[in-house]
């Protein structure tokens, strides 16, 4: 998989968050939005999953270099955000076999083995509206790593972890973020320590 943007630009209003970045990410491969709170990190994570528009600028996808529509992109990239929504009336259980029936799950991953690998055994058939905000970001993760996916797009990852969840965080990206195009919205290193390539927001002003 390859994203193409070209120009990109996001204004609220008058006022122009970033402008004209020119990038392309390519699979295999990772890579750090960083920038200080406010400066677009989230918002152009947004723009290149397709769930947000470009203010200026064009995006393309390419898969074998072939374009991708973007009535189809949906098919190649997970998402996990800490503003995204769960439906938190169904338990762990219910919510995963959901999930999971519009998203393939990874090669030799069940269900029940993703729940085990959470530590969310003894909550799998609780409402994650109980859980605390901790095990739902563990859900959210879970969610976007396990699905058979060649894009991962990550938005401040850790967000409401304790440390054990940091370095589980850790131990998915290293043994299911291989051979995956991963794109990580940060300003902490403990998210994107992984990332070769890191794209400074700053300089899009």
């Amino acid at each position: 998989m390859k994203i193409c943007l070209e120009q990109i630009s996001k204004r609220f209003q008058r006022h122009w968050i970033f402008r004209d970045i020119t990038f392309s990410f390519t699979t295999p491969g990772s890579f750090a939005l960083l920038g200080a709170n406010g400066s677009g990190k989230s918002t152009l994570l947004r723009i290149i999953a397709g769930m947000q528009s470009a203010s200026a600028g064009k995006i393309t996808y390419f898969n074998n270099d072939k374009p991708v529509l973007i009535n189809d992109v949906f098919n190649h990239i997970s998402f996990c955000a800490p503003s995204q929504e769960i439906v938190e009336e169904l338990t762990l259980r219910e919510f995963l076999d959901f999930h999971f029936s519009f998203k393939p799950l990874l090669p030799g991953i069940s269900i029940n083995d993703i729940i085990t690998i959470c530590r969310l055994t003894d909550a799998a058939d609780k409402p994650i509206g109980d859980y605390s905000s901790g095990m739902k970001q563990r859900v959210k993760l879970a969610q976007a790593i396990f699905s058979n996916t060649p894009i991962l797009l990550l938005d401040e990852p850790c967000t409401n972890l304790d440390q054990q969840g940091v370095e589980q965080y850790r131990d998915w990206i290293e043994q299911f973020g291989k051979n995956r195009l991963i794109i990580v919205a940060s300003n902490d290193v403990r998210e994107y320590y992984f990332c070769r390539e890191r794209i400074e927001l700053e300089k899009y002003k």
